[in-house]
């Protein structure tokens, strides 16, 4: 994760429920504290690492069961994320590491650990709803995670020997840049931190 108040720059000012600084860092702490939330009741789901570039930004993100560490410098989401993976690997060298976006306000526990049973021990991902972008990335058993997130990252992924997975998982692929997208997630029904955040009945089940 970005720090906070850096991170999902436009979202800034799109919405009238989302003006000033304080409000947008809120915004993105809930997006990421509903999709923790989700990601640590899934089942199959052992361990959740968060690699963040501000982690004492995050420390009320503890209290969700998950471990955060600093990104060490690493340039870009994809080098972060290959921290994460070898922290994990160092624990578990033949278990399987998953990299899950921060902006899934709306995730369903059931539908992270369909797709992540979906992957069968292959390296295997989920395209976001637009399928341009990956908002799960699943590493077979032991193997590299190889990320290659960023513009187009569905086709980079495919082209690295990932399978691309048809799961019928709409919060899982519901991630969070625009306006229209957190509109889209509203729809869905988000998690309640967002949901207190909005204004609005949490309507997760």
């Amino acid at each position: 994760m970005k720090p906070p108040s850096l991170g999902k720059s436009r979202l800034r000012g799109a919405l009238d429920d989302i003006h000033d600084q304080d409000t947008h860092t809120e915004l993105v702490l809930s997006l990421a504290a509903d999709t923790l939330a989700a990601a640590t009741a899934a089942n199959g789901v052992r361990r959740v690492l968060v690699v963040a570039a501000e982690p004492a930004a995050l420390t009320a993100l503890h209290r969700l069961g998950v471990e955060i560490v600093g990104d060490a410098g690493a340039r870009g989401l994809n080098n972060a994320l290959r921290r994460g993976e070898a922290i994990l690997r160092r624990a578990d060298p033949g278990g399987v590491v998953a990299a899950l976006q921060a902006d899934l306000p709306a995730l369903r526990p059931d539908e992270l650990a369909m797709a992540l049973g979906a992957a069968a021990d292959r390296r295997a991902f989920v395209a976001d709803r637009q399928g341009t972008g990956t908002t799960l990335l699943v590493a077979a058993p032991g193997e590299p995670l190889d990320p290659r997130f960023g513009t187009g990252s569905a086709l980079a992924h495919t082209a690295s020997g990932a399978v691309p997975l048809d799961v019928a998982a709409p919060s899982l692929r519901s991630d969070v840049d625009t306006a229209a997208d957190l509109a889209h997630t509203r729809r869905l029904g988000l998690g309640e931190r967002t949901s207190t955040l909005l204004g609005e009945a949490c309507c997760l089940s």
